[in-house]
């Protein structure tokens, strides 16, 4: 209950604060990168129920001859770049926290498609709500393994308080002030997780049918 107080109680007021800046950032996006402002995007949730993400758009819809979306590196712009570096993009995600989707702190929430990929371990960071910062993006973001990256998702589960949570956006912010971690090498944020189902997957297909309102 403490942690969804201060989480609403500070996204509200950081969507205040920061109002100004989301329109001038939705005016760019835009101009720079046409229609829809916005990127959204069913991910994983509590208990991996899917919710849909709110993020500003940072790539342009460029396709191959076959019209499939080119590869994320061609398509980020100098303009999306700067909005991923400097974590720009993420504002909208306040809405989701406001919402209940996400909290501030918690494991990144993932791509729906990785659900059947996990084991039962890994599987646990969808213990607590997902988060616009957490854990392993203040210890190496996307310039650390998948596994790594799972690991503190599910220590952070293990150890979770109000001070960590304080702790861990107090490295936020000086993380995108660095602007630091931001990618994997020769990715525009990480390479897809790869790893074939296995008996120790928890997740049930079913999971993903709720629609999204």
């Amino acid at each position: 209950m403490h942690k969804r107080t201060f989480d609403l109680l500070s996204s509200s007021c950081l969507l205040v604060v920061l109002s100004p800046i989301l329109f001038v950032v939705a005016g760019l996006v835009r101009l720079r990168l046409g229609s829809p402002i916005f990127f959204r995007q069913r991910r994983p949730g509590l208990k991996g129920k899917p919710f849909e993400l709110m993020k500003f758009r940072t790539m342009t819809d460029a396709r191959d001859a076959m019209g499939n979306l080119l590869p994320d590196n061609q398509r980020m712009t100098r303009f999306g770049r700067f909005l991923r570096s400097s974590s720009l993009d993420e504002l909208p995600t306040l809405l989701n926290v406001i919402r209940g989707d996400m909290s501030l702190v918690g494991p990144r929430p993932l791509l729906m498609e990785y659900l059947p990929k996990y084991t039962a371990e890994e599987n646990r960071r969808h213990e607590v709500r997902p988060g616009i910062t957490g854990w392993a993006q203040v210890n190496g973001r996307n310039a650390i393994r998948w596994e790594e990256k799972f690991r503190l998702d599910v220590w952070y589960v293990d150890h979770q308080s109000l001070w960590l949570d304080l702790y861990i956006l107090m490295l936020t912010a000086w993380k995108v002030v660095r602007r630091s971690d931001i990618s994997a090498d020769g990715h525009a944020t990480m390479p897809k997780f790869e790893r074939r189902p296995s008996s120790n997957s928890v997740y049930d297909p079913a999971d993903a049918l709720p629609n999204i309102n």
